[in-house]
């Protein structure tokens, strides 16, 4: 991640101004003469703490990619394209956060505001024109107009406060001023280190992912319209909305699905009239129920407030500075007295990584189709310039959701660099003890420590299907550490304990759960942690094999067998047949049973019976959705997935209340947008049409469709760099199954009833089962 890149640029900021609370805002403008056509720019560019780059009043890209105070990212970006003969300007608007400033949290920081853009114009004849470099030739402003204010509900940076009439007018188009109180730039640092080894604040490195997209959306309904207003319920034409002098009036409005973006308002008159607005996920009751997210009867929005007071005398258009999350917005217009207010649009540009869907899925029953594309726009909410656990109240990475979260992005795309950074990000939170943080980046530390296993799980996974093993190699100290950590953890009973294990030893969401805060309720060790421990060291030494250190291999095989007969012995009963949640503790849990099945403490008669007790025993504490991942693991590993079918319609249920994206849990139902839920596209690809590697980096291709209740299925699934089609149907006895894009790999395939087959050389395979009799 380091850089190599020789900057001629010096970080610059505006000169101090002791009159400055909170969060600083900084507008910076840089001139240039071209004479010709055909010239061409690639800026390299990046700044503390948050910044949106125009050139020639064209947006050209926000940044910077999130990183930490080691790691600073910098984006190129080449902006030819907006470059005209003449005069042209570079405009950069720059927020840096303050520790006392409501901020996002996930957004690192330094004690000093910094800008640094590097570039030089070429013209057509391949010549250079001149540096356009950050120096004290650049010119800032501060920023008078925006107040970002706290607030309770979220941790994504506080609600903006904007008085348009002290935005610079036309500041980022060649055209607009820089009189007044426009400086000339300070330098606060060059980018250069000294001989002698200091580093500098920020330590630069390229960024590691694509651009986010930005796309112009409208709303698609009004919900709700109060007071004095005229409203043409057509959002892509203009005079949407008037409100007459000294009148009011409220809108709600529906995106038609949650989503992620910056919300605009174009206006026109109404000097000193208010615009207040509100983003929600839901309608809810007053004391907090949701239901039907759409229904609005004896409901309202809930979120934090927003302001824009207007200038007024022309058209003016305010864009919010971070992109929002939200299905429903409302907006209250005060026009004020003597000029009426217009607003011409409502809209937003929605916003998040470019995730390419490559894979697909259909199949006979209608019910489970609709799971597809919510789980896949769930995905996408939940992806950024990291993934998120949620976009309303976190925008936080968490090493669980975000296991999930790639193993699902594999799936549909094979995109792996989103999950490489995530991957470094958790990496970089290593602590002196050698624990992870579970969380990251996040300016305020948490620790869960299972949570670390689940990156070290992450890893492997990307072994798997990525094939990748000096990336793995790379991180094997950092799997060392947390490994070590758990094993000083290991009291003398052989069990990695007891709770709470210095932090917070959340295990899931459940009910049973709510009082201790998502822990089984002991004093001693949790089964699942030792469990979790197991499974991570056999996956870390599959790892040390591929990736040549077979003596460590060899050391964590024999912990994790220690680990598991430490579990048989202390925490099986032989009275219930299951494995209790803690020693001497007459608590059962799914969770338990899970990961007995999963980290191999139960040989194949006793996992059979610990599934069927999964599906049937409704005394055991019951999973949530983030934990519904492993429960379809567990009966898939036993043979019993065909159990797992009933088990959707924890997801139906949530279609049925017209939710868009899928809920964090059942028992709080706080954010409608959790990727840890977007199940279905695993399980749909790796399990249904049945699609998973057989080798590492998919050089082999296993294909065992578990086809349950269902007549038919079909669809794409993403193997490593092949696009793997498989569409399957039941006729009576026969099963028929038809597997295309195997491009030469080896592949294993199995069928229902039990008979296997092998194909090498062939990009298609067709058989044809039923009877005891199969032919290819």
């Amino acid at each position: 991640m380091e850089d190599r890149k020789r900057w001629k640029a010096s970080w610059i900021w505006a000169e101090k101004d002791r009159n400055v609370q909170g969060n600083e805002m900084v507008y910076f403008r840089k001139t240039f003469i071209i004479q010709e056509t055909g010239a061409s720019l690639s800026v390299s560019i990046s700044a503390d703490s948050r910044y949106r780059l125009y050139v020639n009043g064209h947006s050209a890209v926000v940044g910077p990619c999130r990183g930490d105070l080691k790691t600073q990212y910098y984006e190129t970006v080449d902006v030819s394209r907006y470059l005209r003969p003449g005069l042209n300007v570079l405009a950069v608007k720059v927020v840096h956060y303050v520790h006392d400033g409501a901020r996002p949290e996930g957004v690192f920081f330094s004690h000093t505001g910094g800008l640094i853009v590097d570039g030089s114009v070429v013209l057509a004849d391949g010549t250079c024109a001149g540096s356009i470099g950050t120096d004290e030739a650049w010119l800032c402003l501060r920023d008078e107009s925006t107040v970002f204010l706290p607030e309770t509900i979220t941790c994504v940076g506080g609600p903006e406060k904007v008085d348009g009439s002290l935005v610079p007018e036309g500041w980022e188009r060649p055209e607009g001023s820089a009189s007044g109180n426009w400086r000339p730039a300070i330098v606060v640092k060059e980018t250069e280190s000294p001989a002698d080894g200091f580093l500098a604040p920020w330590q630069l490195a390229p960024r590691p992912i694509p651009f986010l997209y930005e796309r112009e959306r409208s709303f698609v309904r009004i919900m709700r319209q109060e007071g004095e207003a005229r409203v043409a319920n057509v959002f892509s034409g203009r005079n949407w909305l008037r409100v007459e002098d000294g009148k009011s009036a409220a809108v709600e409005l529906d995106a038609g699905e949650l989503t992620t973006g910056y919300l605009r308002f174009v206006l026109e008159g109404g000097a000193g009239g208010q615009i207040r607005f509100l983003c929600s996920e839901s309608y809810e009751t007053p004391d907090g129920q949701k239901g039907v997210r759409d229904d609005t009867s004896g409901k309202q929005l809930r979120g934090y407030t927003e302001s824009y007071s207007v200038a007024g005398g022309r058209e003016e258009t305010y864009e919010t500075f971070l992109f929002r999350t939200f299905r429903f917005v409302r907006i209250e217009i005060e026009a004020s007295l003597g000029e009426p207010l217009v607003i011409h649009h409502a809209n937003y540009r929605e916003t998040g990584y470019p995730l390419d869907v490559r894979a697909s899925f259909a199949c006979s029953d209608a019910s489970l189709n609709p799971l597809w594309d919510i789980s896949v726009r769930t995905l996408q909410r939940c992806m950024h310039d990291n993934y998120f656990d949620c976009p309303y109240y976190e925008q936080l990475q968490y090493s669980m959701d975000t296991r999930l979260q790639i193993l699902f992005t594999y799936a549909i795309s094979g995109d792996d660099r989103l999950a490489r950074k995530a991957i470094y990000d958790f990496h970089s939170s290593l602590m002196p003890s050698g624990m992870l943080q579970c969380r990251y980046p996040s300016v305020i530390q948490q620790v869960i420590p299972g949570f670390a296993l689940y990156w070290v799980m992450m890893v492997y996974d990307h072994l798997l299907y990525c094939g990748d093993k000096a990336f793995t190699a790379r991180f094997r100290p950092t799997v060392d550490a947390v490994l070590d950590w758990f094993e000083r953890e290991t009291g003398d009973a052989g069990l990695v304990g007891p709770a709470p294990l210095r932090y917070w030893s959340y295990v899931d969401w459940v009910r049973e759960w709510e009082e201790t805060r998502g822990v089984p309720d002991t004093k001693g060790p949790v089964a699942v942690y030792s469990l979790l421990y197991a499974d991570a060291l056999n996956k870390a030494a599959v790892m040390n094999e591929q990736t040549g250190r077979p003596d460590t291999a060899v050391e964590y095989r024999k912990r994790a067998a220690r680990t598991l007969e430490a579990v048989k012995r202390t925490c099986w009963s032989e009275e219930k047949k299951l494995f209790r949640d803690g020693p001497s503790l007459e608590q059962y849990s799914q969770h338990t049973q899970i990961w007995a099945i999963l980290a191999g403490a139960a040989d194949e008669s006793v996992a059979g019976r610990l599934a069927e007790a999964l599906v049937a025993d409704k005394s055991l504490a019951q999973v949530s959705y983030s934990m519904a991942f492993f429960l379809f693991r567990a009966l898939s590993e036993t043979g019993r997935y065909d159990s797992s079918f009933p088990l959707w319609e924890l997801w139906r249920e949530q279609v049925a209340l017209h939710l868009t994206t899928w809920l964090e849990d059942p028992i709080s139902q706080r954010s409608d947008c959790h990727a840890w839920g977007s199940v279905p596209l695993y399980d749909f690809t790796s399990e249904i049409l049945g699609v998973k590697p057989a080798a590492v980096g998919y050089e082999a291709i296993r294909i065992e469709p578990k086809p349950g209740p269902l007549a038919w299925a079909k669809g794409r699934v993403v193997a490593g760099d092949r696009i793997v089609e498989v569409s399957w149907e039941k006729d009576g006895d026969l099963f028929r199954l038809s597997v295309s894009g195997l491009e030469d790999a080896p592949a294993e395939i199995r069928l229902p009833d039990g008979s296997e087959y092998a194909s090498k050389g062939r990009n298609r395979f067709d058989v044809v089962s039923g009877r005891g009799q199969a032919g290819a």
